[in-house]
């Protein structure tokens, strides 16, 4: 019986053919999906979300070696194998992250404050690649303001993202 189901996957799933047929193309898509969705849920939804280049890393790299499952470029069982070891590896980086901040800070980055009290600190927007205009749009977009002196402050999140807190005075 474990024999026959065996050979009946092989043979949907094209694992000891040479070359891939359609057939085999789409049941491996199928299945691989299914899989990815799978890791991805168990992988929780950090990478999915606003993400830090951490979390795009592993959503790049789990999409290239996914597909390779479904092409046939890599072996099948070996390869869904490795996209388990990569959400894995993410989780046990971002737990080892929130309980460690430093290790945190190496792989997610820093925030960096680019607006203090209505002054801007051009040294951060020129390390962190900000233009003025860039600073302009974040403020109308998170918070409506149009000029810089109304911001108590404004930071690059570790997502790439502008914060911005209003000034209330």
């Amino acid at each position: 019986m474990i024999e026959e189901i065996g050979a009946w996957t092989g043979w949907v799933l094209g694992l000891d053919e040479s070359e891939l047929e359609i057939r085999h193309m789409v049941v491996r898509a199928v299945v691989v999906f299914a899989f990815a969705v799978l890791i991805v849920r168990m992988g929780e939804k950090r990478f999915i979300g606003k993400n830090t280049a951490f979390d795009v890393i592993l959503g790049v790299m789990l999409g290239s070696v996914v597909s390779r499952a479904i092409t046939g470029q890599s072996p099948f069982i070996p390869t869904l194998c490795a996209a388990v070891v990569l959400v894995a590896l993410h989780w046990l980086f971002s737990r080892i992250a929130f309980r460690w901040s430093p290790f945190g800070t190496l792989i997610k980055g820093r925030t960096r404050i680019l607006v203090h009290d209505g002054e801007v600190d051009w040294e951060a927007m020129s390390r962190s690649n900000l233009s003025r205009d860039d600073l302009l749009g974040a403020l109308r977009l998170k918070a409506s303001i149009t000029d810089w002196a109304n911001v108590k402050e404004a930071r690059l999140e570790r997502n790439g993202e502008i914060s911005v807190i209003q000034n209330n005075d």
